[in-house]
């Protein structure tokens, strides 16, 4: 049997202890019973950012603005990575005009914007939308 890994929920923040062998289980969190992996995008913003960074499997954000064509466009390719990579990783998406302290921190200068988080840490960075083979095969060079 191999260690827990650490999942913070998208719903309250709590980190969780989920053995590897059931993230497939959709498991729940201790807290607030919430879905801990939600085959969809979970929404950050600047009060839950900190805590969504945390864990142990990557987080693909995605910093979009709802006037961005490309960013509409890219939506539900990213909506459809989030359900073909449950469990393996996290995709949240970051509304830049409804957190623009954060989108300058991340030091966005284009739309849609993709940053890959390992451990906290931003790994890979990708400027515009692509279809989702582009995408998946993108993920996989950053070992995902």
């Amino acid at each position: 049997m191999s260690d827990p890994l650490l999942i913070p929920c998208p719903h309250c923040n709590r980190l969780n202890r989920i053995p590897a062998e059931r993230l497939g289980d959709a498991p729940r969190c201790g807290r607030c019973k919430a879905e801990v992996l939600p085959a969809a995008p979970i929404e950050l913003t600047q009060g839950n950012f900190a805590s969504q960074l945390k864990g142990d499997l990557p987080l693909l954000v995605d910093v979009w603005a709802s006037w961005c064509g490309p960013c509409q466009a890219f939506a539900p390719t990213f909506a459809q990575a989030a359900a073909q990579l449950r469990g393996r990783c996290r995709l949240g998406k970051l509304d830049s005009e409804a957190n623009p302290q954060l989108s300058g921190q991340l030091g966005i200068r284009s739309i849609p914007s993709l940053i890959m988080f390992k451990g906290g840490v931003e790994v890979a960075r990708q400027s515009g939308a692509m279809p989702l083979p582009q995408l998946l095969a993108w993920l996989r060079q950053q070992g995902v």
